[in-house]
């Protein structure tokens, strides 16, 4: 019986091992893929800021009057008839 403990012993502490080993594995997989997209996210933003900046420079900054001059109030007629109809 007690040879039947050991054997039982060692095939947990092997399997106890493995699955130690499995779980940090994935783990570090996790962190790595984790590293990589933020070095992508990171450059991206970068690139975004960059031409953002340089946009702003050549074009301008741009207005948002463009957005609140529209006309909201228009009915569909009016709206046919000012635009349309030209």
């Amino acid at each position: 019986m007690n040879f039947i403990k050991v054997i039982l012993a060692i095939l947990g502490l092997i399997f106890g091992v493995m699955l130690f080993f499995w779980v940090v594995g994935i783990v570090s997989t996790l962190l790595w893929y984790g590293v990589w997209l933020g070095l992508l996210a990171a450059v991206g933003y970068g690139g975004y800021k960059l031409f953002h900046k340089a946009e702003n420079k050549y074009v301008g900054p741009g207005t948002t009057s463009y957005l609140d001059d529209r006309d909201y109030s228009l009915s569909w007629e009016e709206y046919d008839r000012k635009y349309l109809k030209k």
